[in-house]
Formats: C-alpha cells, sequence, structure tokens
C-alpha cells in the first residue's frame, strides 16, 4: 500500500528540533505507517509525488492538496477549526466539496465546532498523542515553586501577570512563573523583579526539565482545539490549572490530573494552594497526572488509525 502524508510546512522535515507540534504528530504518524507501506512524508508535491497513484492521502488541515494528487482515499486530519468563512477565504472550502474526504477530528469540540455542511464521506475522532520523548519520563517528586505558561497564545496572559505580580508574588515571593512560547513582552525585564521569566521557544528536552521540577501548568484554554502542551505537561507529573473551556474541558479531570477554575481571582487562589500542599497529597496528584498521561501514548492511540486506514 502506498501512503502520503502531506504537512503544510516550510521546516525542514528532517531536522525534529525545528519542528512544531502538528509536525512531529506527522512525523510519528509516518514513522508508524511506514513499517508495512511504502509511505512518504512531504510538505513539497513534486511532478513525480503528483503522478503516482496512491492508496491514502492524509493532509493536515489543507484541502488543496487532494486536487492535485491520484489517491484512492483522502483523509483531512483537522487540528483546527474549520469555519466557513475561513475555509472560503483560505480556498479550502471548493476542495472539500468536491473531493469529500474522509475527515479526522482530534477533540469532539472541534468535531461540534465544524459546520455540518461539509459533505464529508466520514468523520472521526482519534485524540492526538504524545511525542515519544514525552513517553515513560522518569518522575520527579521534588518540586519547586515554579509555574510554568507554555501555550503559544497569550489570551489571558496579560491578566495572569498582572495577578502574579500584584497578589501571588506578594503572598508568596519565592514562587517563580517560567513562561514559553511567547515572545517577550515590552519591559520583560521589569518583571524579573517579581519571578517572572519569559525564556521563548525552547527545546523539548528544556520544557522537560522545567516541567518535572514544576508545581503546575497555567494553561486557560480559550482556544484551544485540543493543546498537545497540556498531555505534554501531565506526562511529567505537572497538572493544569485551567477555565477548562474549549477542548480542554475533555483533558481535565478535577483534582486527578488538575484543576478547574472558574475566573483568575479562583486562578490566584488554587495557584496559592497548590503552593502549599503537603507532601503527600502533592505526591498523588503528580502520580495521578502522569498515569493519565498513558492514555496519549501513541500505543493508545494506533489502533485509531490502523481503523480508518484499513490496514
Amino acid at each position: 500500500m502506498k501512503i502520503l502524508i502531506y504537512v503544510n510546512t516550510i521546516q525542514n522535515l528532517n531536522n525534529r528540533n525545528l519542528l512544531g507540534g502538528i509536525e512531529i504528530l506527522n512525523f510519528y504518524l509516518y514513522k508508524f505507517l511506514k513499517n508495512k507501506n511504502k509511505t512518504l512524508l512531504t510538505n513539497k508535491l513534486t511532478s513525480s509525488i503528483k503522478n503516482k497513484h496512491w492508496d491514502i492521502v492524509i493532509s493536515s488541515n489543507d484541502s488543496i492538496i487532494f486536487n492535485h494528487l491520484i489517491t484512492k482515499k483522502k483523509i483531512l486530519w483537522l487540528h483546527n477549526k474549520l469555519q466557513v468563512e475561513k475555509a472560503f477565504r483560505k480556498k479550502q472550502l471548493f476542495p472539500i466539496l468536491s473531493n469529500k474526504p474522509y475527515a479526522i477530528f482530534v477533540s469532539k469540540f472541534l468535531y461540534e465546532k465544524t459546520s455540518k455542511i461539509y459533505p464529508f464521506r466520514k468523520r472521526y475522532i482519534i485524540k492526538n498523542f504524545l511525542d515519544k520523548s514525552f513517553e515513560n519520563i522518569k518522575i520527579n517528586y521534588q518540586r519547586k515553586p515554579i509555574f510554568t505558561w507554555s501555550v503559544q497564545r497569550s489570551k489571558g496572559l496579560k491578566e495572569v501577570l498582572k495577578l502574579w505580580k500584584n497578589k501571588i508574588y506578594k503572598t508568596r515571593p519565592d514562587a517563580k512563573l517560567y513562561i514559553f512560547g511567547i515572545k517577550k513582552v515590552e519591559n520583560h525585564r521589569e518583571f524579573k523583579k517579581f519571578n517572572i521569566f519569559f525564556l521563548g521557544k525552547v527545546k523539548k528536552n528544556i520544557l522537560i526539565k522545567y516541567y518535572k521540577i514544576s508545581m503546575g501548568m497555567i494553561c486557560l484554554g480559550y482556544d484551544e482545539t485540543f493543546c498537545l502542551n497540556a498531555i505534554e505537561s501531565m506526562s511529567c507529573g505537572q497538572p493544569i490549572l485551567s477555565f477548562g473551556k474549549t477542548a480542554l474541558n475533555e483533558l481535565i479531570k478535577n483534582n486527578i490530573n488538575g484543576y478547574r477554575v472558574k475566573n483568575f481571582d479562583k486562578l490566584c487562589k488554587k495557584i496559592i494552594d497548590i503552593l502549599d500542599l503537603k507532601k503527600l497529597k502533592r505526591d498523588k496528584i503528580i502520580n495521578t497526572t502522569y498515569k493519565y498521561s498513558k492514555k496519549y501514548y501513541f500505543e493508545k492511540v494506533k489502533s485509531d488509525w490502523l481503523k480508518i486506514t484499513k490496514l
């Protein structure tokens, strides 16, 4: 069986250090499928690729490529909300209407938010899975008064910074907040005196290092259609603090792998509560969080991919 996996990116797919979340997912799916099939992972449509007959084409978010390929089965792997207006603007609407691909959604939230107007051949929900570097991590029970933020979207960050500066720092001056994935804000050096540090985009091993010593990850979840950062955090035994909206509502089990709060005042109180947790309770939440993350090991998800590809 000949399978093509297409990911719309300008990055070099051979350099894993430069790959983002969706690219990594495509990379691991490629490694899995190529064991028994002739499988190609690409971000370029060369003439030889266009002229070849494929059994299956899997594309992340990009339906336009189905117009340029010869294939029996077209699978659109959706990571983002597919709104009609946005699809029309990005010239995605008519390729979907004409090709009628199979659709894979990474969450129930995404499934429900995608218009039923699309004539997908079939709709499936297959949840995302962890990067292999986040599997079977040796858990550290010696935590420091550290919290992390590693979601690249900045909505809600301004309120969190204000909350940390005016309340948390005054209550617990030893507590620190490390912010990853976001470019440094204006006057970022001023925040250091309140133990807020902007570290930008870092390699996975650096993230793991901080996750393993931190007490919790702030992931508000305003517009997450899945949130890989959340399950990566859990794999290190780091619970999630969230408003429990969007797809994060499916990932967080309250007091098992995280804490749902209703507003920023409740978030502040929960952060201080976590800082004051007794060791026995802290070890318990670390354990349950880590165990919950195993639901997202690729071994648990691969059977769903085997079913849709009929392998």
